[in-house]
């Protein structure tokens, strides 16, 4: 503050310091009647030494009300009128947490990651329609992910019942009888959601069936691929170059666009995918795709491993900027917690969904179904 802080206020008169808080006296008429000797005209001095030795506290000393607190307040010094400011200790500076990249446990992402291959390897190579009950588990799961989030963050109401035991029947008409039964399952789905629907009030009724469709096809149906790559013969292996070649390419993609990324691929969908990882997990997706159609799928060629692995990097890319509208649209960032490190299990399934059905068709392509 600068200039006289009373109107009476005489020239030479101290003013106070930056650093200084001063109180002043309530003015009563014990107040009016005491001598005038305090560093302001008009305010009350401080006790003589014969008068109990209190200190005045200013507003904001810690436990005194009033004031922003860890201000400095003042205390009398042997001259009446001057007050010597003591400095409040600086709060200890606490230490700051440690993130992980993306805000992931990665000792926890590896070891689910770890646990579910072993599940997958076991279920494939022990009794193969094992793991059709993976499948089908994992589906009922996305399901209920996805309409959990839907009703939660846009009040949608996508119907949970119909959409699990049609996404099952889509799944195992799909291993068993092919893609004609499968599509007809989704057709069925989707009358069923029309119906169910219609036991609740027709406010919104567009809405919530729109979102039951699309749940249906995004999830089950999508997933009925997978199974019927595992009815051939060589159905393991399929899955397991379907699994492969995917996952490579996240791999590729994020290993190449920490060392090298520069330039954003979709920055506002998702700000951490560059162009150099896309071509760094295209890359990666398509020496994998040529070694095990060389290695392990019967009548499989390098060369059609480099068109699988290319393409099947290019949609499970699109596929996860694709989860990521939708994700950005609800204003989360997980799908779900059942998977620690990971999310959720839509969270794991968003690059695997669209890219089963273009590995089934190319696979189909070269060695038969």
């Amino acid at each position: 503050m600068s200039g006289p802080l009373f109107r009476d206020e005489q020239p030479g008169a101290v003013e106070p310091g930056a650093s200084e808080t001063v109180v002043l006296r309530a003015i009563t008429d014990d107040a009016r009647s005491a001598p005038v000797g305090g560093p302001y005209p008009g305010a009350a001095a401080y006790p003589g030494p014969s008068a109990p030795q209190v200190p005045p506290v200013a507003a904001g000393h810690p436990g005194v009300p009033g004031g922003p607190a860890g201000q400095p307040f003042l205390v009398p010094s042997s001259h009446p009128g001057q007050e010597t400011p003591v400095a409040q200790p600086d709060p200890q500076p606490q230490p700051a947490q440690r993130k992980q990249r993306g805000g992931r446990n990665l000792q926890a992402a590896i070891g689910v990651g770890v646990g579910l291959g072993a599940v997958i390897v076991a279920s494939l190579f022990v009794v193969k329609a094992l793991f059709l009950v993976v499948v089908i588990a994992a589906v009922s799961v996305g399901v209920w992910e996805l309409t959990s989030r839907l009703a939660e963050r846009k009040e949608i109401k996508a119907p949970l019942v119909p959409l699990v035991v049609g996404g099952i029947a889509m799944v195992a008409t799909g291993y068993w009888s092919g893609i004609q039964w499968a599509a007809a399952s989704l057709a069925l789905t989707g009358l069923a959601v029309m119906v169910w629907r219609m036991a609740e009030p027709p406010e919104n009724y567009l809405r919530d069936i729109t979102a039951g469709i699309f749940t249906a096809f995004y999830v089950p149906f999508l997933a009925t691929f997978v199974a019927m790559m595992l009815a051939a013969d060589d159905g393991p292996q399929r899955i397991v170059l379907f699994l492969i070649v995917t996952v490579c390419s996240d791999t590729g993609a994020y290993a190449v666009g920490y060392k090298f990324g520069r330039t954003k691929l979709a920055p506002t969908i998702s700000p951490g995918k560059t162009r150099e990882g896309l071509a760094g997990g295209i890359g990666l997706s398509m020496l994998a795709g040529a070694l095990l159609m060389e290695l392990i799928i019967d009548g499989g060629s390098w060369w059609q491993g480099l068109i699988l692995g290319g393409c099947a990097a290019v949609v499970a890319t699109l596929g996860d900027l694709g989860e990521s509208m939708i994700k950005r649209d609800l204003g989360i960032k997980d799908m779900g917690t059942l998977l620690p490190g990971h999310g959720g299990i839509m969270d794991r399934l968003d690059s695997l969904l669209p890219t089963a059905p273009v590995v089934w068709l190319l696979l189909a392509a070269f060695v038969g179904s």
